[in-house]
C-alpha cells in the first residue's frame, strides 16, 4: 500500500469513526455499535471506501489479543474468590446450558456436525461485555442486584472464551477416523506450561530491570513485547494467539507492575478494538438481510429468546433476583458478543463452518447487539422503576457490647478499626457493600457485619444505645447525612465523628449538629503542602508554622461560611475576603521575622 493510499484509508476510517461513534453514544446506543455502523458505511456493501478489508482485519485482530491480555491482568485470584459463587455458579451454568441448547439447535436445524455445533453453540452463548458494562455504567445500575449478577456472568464468559478459542484448532485437527489428535493436544499443553513456568520466573525480573530505566517508552515496548511474544509462541504451536496473551495477563495479575502495564496497553487496546469492530462491520454481508430477511430475523429472534429464557430462571434461582431484576438481566445479556466474531472467524478458517453460515451468524449477532440498548430502555419504561438493590439479608449481629460503632468499612473506617482493635476497644463495624464485607472477612474482621447503617433496627441490633462514639465513615455524602440525621434523632447521647467529602458536606453536617467533621483530604493536603515547602528550601519548623497558620485560618473561615453557605454571593465574598486576610497574615508574619532577625544581629 503506497503512502497516498494509506493516508486516504486512514482519513476515511477516522472520519467514519468521528461521525458514527458520537451519534450512537448520543442516543445511548454505545460506542461498539458506532464502530460497527462506521464499518458498514465505508465497507464494500455501501460506499466502498475502506480499501483492503482483509488487511485491516489482520491488523485489528491484535486489538482482541490486547483485550485478552488486559482481561487476564484483571483476574486476580483474590477477586475471583470473593465473587466465586456468582462467577462459577451462575456464570458457569449460563454458558453450559446456553451453549448446549444453541449447539443442539445448530445440529438439528442447520445440519452442523458435533464439532461445528459445539463451537457455534459456545460462541453464541457469550454476550457482549463491551455493551453490557457500558449500559450498566450509563444507567448507573452497576451496583444493583442485577448489575452485580450481570458483571459476574460476563466475567465468566470472558474466561470461557479462552478455552473456546483454543478448542477451535484442536477440534479442526480431529476426524471421525483418527479421533482426537494427541500430538496437537500435547503440543498445546506443553506451550501453556512453557508460558506459565517461563512467565512466572522470567517476567517479573524483566519488568524489574526495565523499571530501573524509568522510561515510559521502554516500559510500553516491554509490555507489547510480552503480549506479542506469548501470542507468537502460541501461534507457532498451532494454538490461538489470544490464549497466550491471556496467560501472560494472568501471570502478571498479582504483580506490582499490573497497573502500569494496564495504563501502557490501554491506548493501543482501545484503538485496535475500534478498528476490529470497524473491520467486522466492513465484512458484514447486508445482502443477506435483503435476500433472506426471514432467515436472518429468525436467527436474531431465536438467539435473543433462547438466551433470555435461560437467563431469567438462572437469575431468579442462583442469583436470588426478583422477577423484574431477572428480566432486566435477561434483556441485557441475551445478545451475542464480540468474542463470537473471533471464534466464528476461526471456525470458518478451520473448516468447521462454511462461509454462508458464518456471514449469517455474524449479521444476526450484530443485529442482536444493535437491538439490546433499545430493549433495555423499553424494559426500564415497562417496569417503571429502577433496579433493586442487592437482596442479601443483613447479617445477624452477635457481638459484645461495643464502645464504638463504625459505619462504613472503606479506607477510613478500616484504619479506625485497626487502631481500636490494637487497643482492645470493642466496636461493631457496619458495611453495606457485599464485596467489601466478604473481602475484609478474609483478613479476620470478625467485628464487621453486612448491613445498612442508616437502618434504625440495625443500629439497635448493634447496641447503639449502649455505645459511646459513632464513627461515620461512609463515602457517599447523601448516605452519610441520612445516617447522621438518624443517629442524632434516635441516639442523641452518641458523639459523632463524621467523615466529610468537601466543604459543602461539612456545612450540612454542621447544620445537623455534628461537631468538627473530618475532611477526608484536608490533613493529607496539609502534609503535602508542608513537604512541598521543605522541598523548596524552607526549614521544617518554618514549613510547619506556615501550614499551621493556614489550618487555623481555614477552620475559622469554614465556621464563618457555614452561616452563609446557602447564599452563593456571600460565599464568594467571604472567600475573597479570606484570601486577602491570609495574604496579610503571611505578610505580617514575614515582616515580624525580618524585624526579629534584624534585632538579633
Amino acid at each position: 500500500m503506497d503512502s497516498h493510499h494509506f493516508l486516504q484509508t486512514a482519513l476515511v476510517f477516522l472520519l467514519a469513526t468521528v461521525i458514527a461513534v458520537p451519534l450512537t453514544k448520543r442516543f445511548r446506543l454505545g460506542a461498539v455499535l458506532g464502530y460497527l455502523l462506521a464499518g458498514v458505511a465505508i465497507g464494500p456493501q455501501l460506499l466502498d471506501l475502506g480499501g483492503d478489508a482483509a488487511g485491516v482485519a489482520a491488523i485489528s485482530e491484535f486489538g482482541v489479543v490486547l483485550m485478552l491480555f488486559v482481561i487476564g491482568l484483571e483476574l486476580s485470584p483474590q477477586r475471583l474468590w470473593v465473587m466465586r459463587r456468582s462467577v462459577f455458579g451462575t456464570g458457569l451454568l449460563q454458558v453450559l446450558l446456553t451453549g448446549l441448547l444453541l449447539g443442539l439447535c445448530g445440529h438439528l436445524l442447520l445440519g452442523l456436525d458435533a464439532r461445528g455445533a459445539c463451537i457455534v453453540g459456545g460462541s453464541l452463548a457469550l454476550s457482549s461485555t463491551a455493551f453490557g458494562l457500558q449500559i450498566l455504567a450509563e444507567r448507573k445500575e452497576a451496583g444493583s442486584a442485577y448489575g452485580r449478577q450481570a458483571f459476574s456472568i460476563l466475567l465468566f464468559q470472558d474466561l470461557a472464551a479462552i478455552p473456546l478459542i483454543a478448542a477451535v484448532p484442536l477440534l479442526a485437527s480431529t476426524s471421525s477416523r483418527h479421533g482426537l489428535d494427541v500430538t496437537a493436544v500435547a503440543r498445546t499443553v506443553g506451550a501453556i506450561l512453557a508460558v506459565a513456568i517461563g512467565g512466572r520466573y522470567l517476567l517479573r525480573p524483566v519488568f524489574r530491570f526495565v523499571a530501573r530505566t524509568k522510561s515510559v517508552e521502554v516500559s510500553t515496548a516491554t509490555a507489547l513485547l510480552v503480549v506479542m511474544g506469548t501470542a507468537w509462541l502460541m501461534e507457532l504451536v498451532g494454538v490461538s494467539s489470544t490464549l497466550g496473551a491471556f496467560l501472560a495477563g494472568v501471570l502478571l495479575a498479582d504483580s506490582e507492575y499490573r497497573h502500569e502495564l494496564e495504563s501502557n496497553i490501554e491506548p493501543f487496546k482501545g484503538l485496535l478494538l475500534g478498528l476490529f469492530f470497524i473491520s467486522v462491520g466492513m465484512s458484514m454481508d447486508l445482502s443477506l438481510l435483503l435476500h433472506q430477511p426471514l432467515l436472518v430475523l429468525g436467527l436474531v429472534l431465536a438467539l435473543l429468546l433462547l438466551k433470555g429464557l435461560l437467563l431469567w430462571p438462572l437469575g431468579r434461582t442462583l442469583g436470588d433476583l426478583g422477577g423484574k431484576d431477572a428480566l432486566r438481566l435477561a434483556v441485557l445479556l441475551a445478545c451475542g458478543g464480540e468474542f463470537a466474531f473471533v471464534v466464528l472467524k476461526q471456525a470458518e478458517e478451520q473448516g468447521l463452518t462454511d462461509h454462508v453460515l458464518h456471514d449469517e451468524l455474524v449479521l444476526a449477532i450484530t443485529l442482536s447487539m444493535a437491538l439490546t440498548p433499545l430493549f433495555v430502555v423499553l424494559t426500564a419504561k415497562l417496569l417503571g422503576q429502577r433496579a433493586d438493590k442487592p437482596t442479601r439479608e443483613f447479617d445477624t449481629i452477635d457481638a459484645a457490647t461495643p464502645r464504638v460503632i463504625i459505619a462504613g468499612f472503606g479506607r477510613m473506617g478500616q484504619i479506625v478499626a485497626r487502631v481500636l482493635r490494637a487497643q482492645g476497644i470493642p466496636f461493631v463495624a457496619l458495611e453495606n457493600s457485599v464485596e467489601q464485607v466478604d473481602f475484609a472477612r478474609r483478613f479476620n474482621s470478625s467485628d464487621l457485619f453486612f448491613g445498612d447503617p442508616a437502618r434504625p433496627e440495625l443500629l439497635r441490633a448493634a447496641q447503639a444505645d449502649k455505645a459511646e462514639v459513632f464513627v461515620l465513615a461512609t463515602d457517599d455524602p447523601e448516605v452519610n447525612l441520612r445516617t447522621a440525621r438518624l443517629v442524632r434523632r434516635q441516639f442523641p447521647h452518641l458523639k459523632i465523628v463524621a467523615r466529610a467529602r468537601n466543604r459543602q458536606h461539612v456545612f450540612r453536617l454542621l447544620d445537623l449538629g455534628v461537631e468538627d467533621p473530618v475532611r477526608e483530604t484536608f490533613y493529607s493536603s496539609l502534609k503535602m503542602t508542608r513537604r512541598t515547602l521543605q522541598a523548596l528550601g524552607l526549614s521544617e519548623q518554618r514549613a510547619e508554622d506556615l501550614v499551621e497558620r493556614f489550618r487555623r485560618h481555614d477552620e475559622q473561615l469554614l465556621q464563618k461560611q457555614a452561616l452563609v453557605y446557602d447564599d452563593e454571593a456571600k460565599l464568594v465574598q467571604t472567600s475573597r475576603e479570606a484570601l486577602t486576610d491570609l495574604q496579610q497574615l503571611f505578610d505580617a508574619d514575614r515582616a515580624e521575622r525580618i524585624d526579629r532577625d534584624a534585632g538579633s544581629r
